[in-house]
């Protein structure tokens, strides 16, 4: 009997790792990422520190498939080219989900 429930788990491991490989082949792609806009409507203060730094950013985005959206996020930042308010950055981000926005070039 522990043979068989051994055959039956080894199967069904095959089996999963053929339906990967296949769905591999085919070239199934994720969802399509979107370009838009931030307007920058709040920004954290810049620190004294040099190099990079947390910073955090809201704003309203527009794409689209998206009318103006409020969203934030926070991001290591360069303080020498520290964002403020009022800047516009390009954003990417999936699909009717702007709300995981990346900021397009940020390394």
């Amino acid at each position: 009997m522990l043979q068989f429930g051994m055959l039956v788990i080894m199967a069904v491991a095959l089996v999963g790792l053929i339906m990967l490989y296949a769905r591999g082949r085919r070239g199934i792609n994720p969802a399509q990422a979107e370009t838009g806009s931030l307007y920058l409507t709040g920004v954290s203060p810049r620190p004294d520190a040099p190099g990079e730094q947390f910073v955090t950013i809201t704003g309203n985005l527009t794409g689209p498939s998206v009318p103006s959206t409020v969203v934030y996020g926070r991001f290591a930042w360069d303080v020498n080219s520290w964002p403020a308010v009022g800047d516009y950055l390009t954003v990417v981000y999936p699909t009717g989900k702007p709300e995981r926005f990346q900021v397009a070039g940020l390394s």
